[in-house]
């Protein structure tokens, strides 16, 4: 058994390691991150060469799929650097064979690996005309495979068909019943040609009939037997004009008289061996005192005979009606003497036309013009006084053709819509006036569109006018030749320690947060407890300030200031010239601290907190003398504060109170009785021992 196993495995190998192998038709996939060119796949054609870009045709045919992968990094090295995620899969397998002979699109074609004969065969178009069924053959490089595809039709076996392998051509012989040129000869194609009278008896019918052709003469046997068995005239017969030639001679025939009269003497004779010929009806110019001309879109423009209580419908129908590409609003009617009268045909039918339907005159004429294609380069067809424009920032800004019923929304939507970087809160419409003026009017789109309103707040539009949707402006810092497109009237400024000062769009909608946010924030260095506010709007400009810091710990809202287009909002920096702070909204710090100087200070902070922020009192400071100036009631009084004696008992009650305006004083020791009396000895000791020394 096992020896059994053993030879099944030998014979199975090379049998396995063949399907590995890559073969015309398969479908690669081509793992190359970064490089779009190879996100499709790629197939290897009848000869098993693959083409890829940068490198070109590779003939792959026979490879395994790790030897392919390689042949192409090898390849592909000489054109990219990095290979590193480069990888190559079977994305599907493919059967390609060649099908000639007797069907209908002769040459290769691509199946799917399972494919059988009928496959291949349907691909190629089926079947012709004059096929061999039971003599099909499949060649390949192995010999000849001959097999009867009749009767895998007759009975549906499947293994009566052979497996087709890659690169198989199919051959579909020509039954040996045709002769040496190749023509259609079926029943259809004999009757078309007529029933095949013998020469020197039949009748030839030809022209403008459905059959034309040879038939055989039967006695008593009219004009009109004889157009009938040719299938009737075509819709481009002159049938006042058709011709029977007997013995060399032509006999006309007018068949409109002989139906309008019925007279069977107007009809030729026929003999063995005539000819009837039926011409196509050629244009004549109709005129009359009875003429209307219908021109334009329609499907059978011309001029036509009008008669008694013939009107604009009537006239209108017998012309087959408007085209799909008729501008059924832009109707005009020229009358005999010159003058023309439009007509909207749409607005008519919708019931929003307020004109009458228009009475037609012998002579006049009814034009329709062409529908205006949105495509086109040229927008001359469009009249200004029936155009409106809209520019800025739109999808599609151009020149529309226009109607009465339309409104603003109806434009924007034809344009295409605004764009995302679109200004709708100040849209503006420049409508014509009389005497030549022309006046803006504006309108924010963005709050309708967003709350809603009355529709008839809606600025009406009328023909020549011309609607602009401004586009926000760009970020100055970003690019500055941009933001001069937008006025200061609908700009606010923020200046000072934020990430990007400088003029920003704002409306009604937004608030002092919002332009902050804006702006990027305040910066590490913003002294959020000084913001100012320059209220630029009315006759007298205001400055309120703002406390950032109070905002933030209580979120009270009704801190925040009311800001509105032009105003200007300044947030200083923390280290700012001293000159700019105003005395009643500092503490100054005098004497022996680290850091001297002015410093903000609100009711929160204590004596403590500004000892602190001064760097602490030096070494040499009298820490249990320091003095706290401040005003009352207009005032000066001045406290002593012992910092040793705090420090010892820790009692809050003792901190002096503090408002801005005060003055902290820290003297040194320096100042005390007792050290200018000890450096004073000092001094002494130090020339009555240098006397000493010299023996004065």
């Amino acid at each position: 058994m096992k020896t059994l196993i053993r030879i099944l495995c030998l014979l199975l190998l090379p049998m396995l390691a063949t399907a590995d192998n890559l073969r015309p038709g398969d479908r690669l996939q081509i793992k190359f991150p970064g490089e779009s060119a190879f996100e499709k796949s790629f197939q290897l054609d009848h000869e098993g060469i693959i083409t890829l870009p940068e490198i070109g045709s590779i003939r792959l045919s026979g490879q395994t799929l790790p030897e392919a992968r390689e042949l192409l990094k090898q390849k592909l090295s000489l054109a990219y650097k990095d290979l590193s995620k480069f990888d190559l899969f079977l994305q599907e397998r493919r059967l390609s064979v060649t099908v000639l002979g007797y069907v209908k699109q002769p040459g290769p074609v691509d199946l799917p690996v399972r494919a059988n004969v009928q496959m291949a065969i349907n691909s190629a178009g089926g079947l012709a005309q004059g096929a061999q069924l039971d003599k099909l053959q499949i060649r390949r490089s192995s010999g000849l495979i001959e097999f009867d595809y009749k009767h895998y039709l007759d009975s549906g076996n499947p293994a009566s068909l052979p497996q087709l392998q890659p690169m198989d051509v199919i051959f579909v012989p020509a039954s040996p019943l045709i002769g040496n040129v190749q023509v259609e000869f079926d029943a259809r194609t004999l009757t078309a040609s007529g029933d095949a009278g013998e020469d020197g008896e039949a009748v030839k019918v030809f022209g403008e009939v459905h059959r034309p052709g040879t038939f055989g003469y039967k006695k008593d046997a009219s004009v009109m037997d004889l157009i009938m068995r040719a299938g009737g005239v075509t819709r481009y017969a002159g049938i006042e004009q058709i011709r029977v030639i007997h013995n060399g001679e032509p006999y006309p025939f007018n068949m409109r008289e002989y139906l309008d009269t019925g007279n069977p003497a107007l009809m030729p004779e026929i003999h063995q061996g005539d000819v009837i010929f039926i011409p196509q009806a050629t244009e004549q110019v109709k005129n009359g005192s009875r003429t209307v001309y219908v021109m334009g879109e329609v499907f059978k423009p011309g001029a036509m005979e009008m008669g008694d209580g013939s009107g604009f419908y009537d006239l209108l129908a017998t012309a087959g009606g408007p085209t799909r590409f008729a501008e059924t609003r832009q109707i005009r009617i020229i009358r005999a003497n010159g003058q023309v009268q439009p007509f909207d045909l749409q607005g008519y039918v919708d019931g929003s036309g307020k004109a009458q339907l228009p009475r037609i005159q012998p002579g006049d004429a009814i034009l329709v013009p062409e529908k205006t294609d949105m495509n086109e380069k040229s927008w001359l067809k469009v009249h200004p006084d029936r155009a409106v424009r809209i520019i800025g920032a739109v999808n599609r800004p151009g020149r529309y053709e226009w109607a009465d019923e339309m409104t603003l929304m109806d434009l924007i939507a034809h344009a295409g819509g605004p764009i995302a970087s679109a200004d709708t809160a100040h849209l503006q419409i420049l409508q014509k006036r009389s005497g030549g003026v022309t006046e803006s009017v504006s309108f924010d789109l963005k709050h309708f569109l967003d709350k809603g309103g009355n529709i008839r707040d809606i600025p009406r539009v009328n023909a020549g006018d011309t609607v602009v949707i401004p586009e926000l402006p760009k970020d100055p810092n970003d690019n500055r030749s941009q933001w001069v497109r937008q006025s200061s009237e609908r700009s606010i400024y923020i200046f000072g320690e934020v990430g990007a000062p400088g003029r920003y769009a704002f409306n009604d909608e937004l608030n002092f947060l919002d332009i902050l946010s804006a702006a990027q924030g305040p910066t590490g260095l913003a002294d959020l407890s000084s913001v100012r506010i320059t209220h630029r709007k009315g006759d007298q400009t205001e400055v309120s300030q703002l406390n950032l810091h109070t905002y933030f710990q209580t979120g009270d809202e009704a801190l925040l200031p009311v800001v509105k287009n032009e105003d200007v909002i300044f947030i200083p920096k923390q280290d700012r010239a001293w000159l700019e702070k105003p005395k009643e909204t500092v503490v100054r710090v005098l004497g022996a601290v680290a850091r001297p100087g002015r410093y903000t200070f609100d009711n929160h902070m204590t004596l403590l907190d500004l000892l602190a922020e001064a760097g602490g009192p030096q070494n040499s400071a009298l820490q249990d003398r320091i003095m706290v100036i401040n005003r009352i009631d207009g005032e000066a009084h001045s406290r002593l504060f012992d910092l040793v004696e705090f420090a010892k008992s820790g009692d809050y009650s003792r901190l002096p109170v503090l408002r801005p305006g005060d003055t902290v004083y820290v003297p040194s020791k320096e100042q005390s009785t007792w050290y200018r009396f000890v450096s004073t000895l000092q001094e002494s000791i130090t020339v009555f021992s240098f006397a000493h020394l010299l023996g004065i």
